[in-house]
């Protein structure tokens, strides 16, 4: 595998964005479980929320694309995904199944993933359907951090449906990332 972490990758806007979005997990978790402040959790999400685009948008107005942005970022996404859901467990035991299904599809997608980058030298950036997945996982969040007295049906279709997109996604980098292997 290529050097991927070198000082010219690492040291650009975007992925100094996308280390203050890093360091936004701690916040959202200690406002969402110590403090019970939902809002401010929620603004604390919205914000990395929109760091995640603005940093994506510097990155190719500017050509700052890196193959360790390309690495890092996901892997934020996912951290900040994994502790959302986490926290939403104090309030929605129901997130467990969801919590469960995105870890899974995330460690299996990753291997792979860096099996085929170890074997391609080629760092792919998400495509439409990881696209949709993380608009479905951020949808669900945002609404179960705002709306705490959600109906246990309501959830659970809305939670239903995010772990159809997950699956989803799941399956076609899967098929992806498989073709570049054999």
């Amino acid at each position: 595998m290529r050097n991927i972490i070198n000082p010219k990758n690492l040291f650009t806007v975007p992925n100094a964005i996308t280390l203050i979005r890093l360091l936004l997990i701690p916040l959202f978790i200690w406002l969402y479980l110590d403090k019970e402040a939902y809002v401010a959790a929620f603004l604390v999400y919205l914000t990395a929320g929109l760091l995640d685009l603005l940093d994506g948008i510097i990155a190719r107005r500017y050509n700052m694309v890196s193959d360790f942005g390309k690495l890092f970022d996901p892997i934020v996404d996912k951290l900040t995904q994994i502790a959302i859901f986490f926290c939403l467990l104090s309030k929605f035991p129901n997130m467990l199944i969801l919590l469960i299904v995105l870890v899974i599809k995330e460690i299996i997608t990753g291997v792979i993933h860096l099996l085929a980058i170890n074997k391609t030298n080629v760092v792919d950036s998400a495509e439409w359907p990881g696209k949709i997945t993380s608009l479905s996982l951020n949808v669900t969040a945002m609404i179960h951090i705002l709306w705490g007295g959600i109906p246990a049906d309501v959830s659970n279709i809305i939670i239903g449906i995010c772990i159809g997109f997950m699956l989803l996604s799941f399956t076609y980098y899967g098929i992806c990332n498989l073709r570049k292997l054999l």
